[in-house]
């Protein structure tokens, strides 16, 4: 019993979904109340919907209108699940609006979020300001600068009249971030060939990395990363990040800024390493399946498979599958033998919090609309 309820915490308790039609259809002013996984701020309910669509196990959603009058959770948007896919009940209320996933719909394609919102700040996140004449031209150097995900400009008529014409640039993530990382006998995991794919730069990258090096200090921000070439996936991706260290014996990947000096150190434990800037990025690393580790949580689903060779094209072949994990026969339990676990995180631009602030302008970069 012990055993099994280990096995259950590490490889993520799941039943292959039901196939569920596509529904497209919005319905205004009605809750789907209750079921909820989480919440996350959405500037519009389109937004909402492909947050919805993306989260690994979210079947529906309710999202809380700017017109909403209750209390003061705007732009909320609560993703939803239950075993059959559907809500337990409706409840008509005004200033809300609910609809469904789009996993059954159409591929997983980047989309293209091409409003600019009115009258609506996304707060946080920022790693960069410069003055523009307008909005317009914001949102085109955020479209061009490879680590901006989406902005808020200050128009002429702000409140605050020393950042009128302030240009906040703003990131989140758009890699594959694994959430836990365990190790387990029996289990392979790995990540989807198409996993990152960069379409910006024709020069090639070369990768750089210290074996057996600590750079000590100087961390802000600590991921999990199976190897030392993810992590420098994601300090690549982070526009704050100057190097990096990676522990292979905790899956812990620092993220470090110090752009006046960098300081190394000999290591058993560690690898560290340089982003890579304005270049294409190798995919190499995302084609490894690392044995005795498990990627826990963040399942779409599983199916059952003949080996982790197999289940890794499963993934790969799976337009909403991001990186996987595989049970074989050395897993103790018979009941887990064979399931490749699908598995995804959310990648598209998501603000830390969307609000209502007179006379700013917020939006997305255009980078997936060409």
């Amino acid at each position: 019993m012990v055993t099994r309820l280990i096995l259950v915490g590490l490889l993520s308790l799941c039943s292959p979904s039901s196939s569920q039609e596509c529904n497209r259809a919005l319905v205004e002013n009605m809750d789907f109340p209750g079921s909820d996984i989480t919440f996350l701020y959405s500037p519009d309910v389109k937004h909402c919907q492909l947050l919805c669509t993306q989260h690994p196990s979210c079947s529906f959603f309710t999202f809380v209108r700017p017109d909403w009058t209750r209390d003061d959770r705007h732009f909320h948007c609560y993703l939803k699940s239950t075993p059959s896919g559907q809500p337990n009940t409706q409840t008509p209320i005004q200033g809300a609006t609910s609809g469904f996933s789009l996993k059954a719909c159409t591929r997983d394609q980047k989309p293209c979020l091409s409003e600019v919102y009115q009258n609506v700040d996304f707060p946080g996140a920022d790693y960069r300001f410069l003055f523009t004449a307008d909005s317009k031209e914001c949102q085109r150097v955020c479209t061009q600068d490879p680590a901006c995900q989406f902005f808020t400009f200050a128009q002429e008529n702000f409140s605050n009249k020393k950042t009128r014409y302030k240009c906040h640039l703003k990131f989140s993530w758009n890699v594959a971030r694994t959430p836990i990382i365990v190790r387990k006998a029996g289990a392979t995991s790995g990540f989807s060939h198409k996993v990152h794919q960069t379409e910006y730069f024709d020069k090639e990258c070369q990768r750089k990395l210290f074996p057996s090096t600590d750079i000590p200090g100087n961390d802000f921000l600590s991921l999990p990363a199976v190897s030392p070439e993810h992590c420098q996936i994601l300090c690549s991706a982070h526009p704050r990040c100057t190097y990096f260290t990676h522990n292979r014996y905790s899956f812990i990947c620092y993220l470090k800024n110090n752009p006046d000096e960098m300081v190394t150190s000999a290591t058993e434990a560690g690898t560290s390493g340089l982003p890579h800037r304005s270049c294409q990025l190798d995919g190499n690393w995302a084609t490894v399946a690392h044995e005795g580790i498990d990627f826990n949580g963040s399942d779409i689903r599983y199916e059952v498979v003949d080996n982790a060779e197999a289940c890794q094209r499963k993934c790969t072949e799976d337009p909403h599958c991001q990186f996987y994990t595989y049970a074989d026969e050395n897993v103790s339990d018979r009941n887990y033998w064979h399931r490749c676990y699908l598995k995804r995180v959310i990648t598209m631009p998501a603000p830390p919090k969307v609000t209502k602030v007179t006379n700013a302008s917020s939006g997305f970069s255009l980078k997936n609309c060409f």
